[in-house]
């Protein structure tokens, strides 16, 4: 959850905020949250300690609600968390903050809330939704999230960009589950037929998450490819220079 990295000095990925939220409605939420952001700060509240009660928040809404299939009071709980994405990166701003640190727990702890709201599916269809293949489908969602996330870090480490826009990233798939989570849990109020949404979102995420996978993987070979080729160039056109000036000695 946390501050958003840029706030940090890194370059900006998407946060579960930046995706519930568009760029008019951040700016209307930061402009509401400024004077409580700074309120924090008169307190001594850190950013840092916002951006751990917003993944607490929402690690309890996925744990506690969706295990027992109340999705709406679930997605409804996240969602007020949600609002610590801004919160944080706005004290970060009035503070003058940016450090590796910052970046580092933003990153590590966004990967802890998306696993728990995928691990809140795993836990209601291996037990009250009564749905194995569901489940599976559901387990696959986390891990192919980490490993999609996973990726990019790993390429980025090895001086590669991963130049590429994924068909479903980070923010498409907390988008998409959670409103299909919150929707679905509408059939608890009468609305029919409403509950499928969760099913076929979660399928959408599945194969989106395995396409992107697919996607990162390529790019990474070819991007790795290419800078191998540059090396390689770069290397007989040092050895060319070095034996020019040789021979003219």
């Amino acid at each position: 959850m946390g501050q958003p990295v840029a706030s940090r000095g890194h370059a900006a990925t998407p946060t579960l905020g930046k995706a519930m939220l568009n760029k008019y409605a951040r700016a209307f939420f930061t402009r509401v949250l400024t004077p409580f952001a700074a309120f924090l700060i008169r307190l001594g509240v850190s950013p840092d300690a916002v951006t751990l009660i917003g993944t607490a928040g929402v690690v309890a809404g996925a744990l506690v609600f969706y295990p027992m299939g109340e999705f709406f009071w679930g997605t409804i709980v996240i969602t007020l968390f949600v609002f610590s994405d801004l919160v944080d990166g706005n004290m970060a701003r009035q503070l003058g903050r940016s450090s590796r640190w910052g970046a580092f727990l933003d990153s590590t702890l966004d990967r802890v809330a998306d696993g728990a709201i995928f691990a809140g599916f795993i836990l209601w269809y291996a037990g009250g939704g009564d749905d194995l293949v569901l489940c599976a489908v559901s387990i696959f969602c986390l891990a192919s999230g980490q490993v999609v996330s996973y990726t990019k870090a790993r390429g980025e480490s090895i001086g590669l960009p991963v130049a590429v826009n994924g068909l479903v990233e980070r923010a498409e798939r907390l988008v998409i589950s959670l409103v299909a989570a919150g929707l679905a849990g509408l059939h608890g109020f009468g609305v029919p037929g409403i509950q499928y949404l969760l099913p076929v979102a979660l399928w959408i995420v599945a194969v989106g998450s395995l396409v992107t996978l697919i996607q990162r993987v390529v790019t990474v070979r070819r991007e790795s490819a290419e800078a191998e080729a540059a090396a390689q160039d770069n290397e007989g056109k040092q050895h060319n220079a070095s034996h020019g000036s040789e021979a003219a000695t």
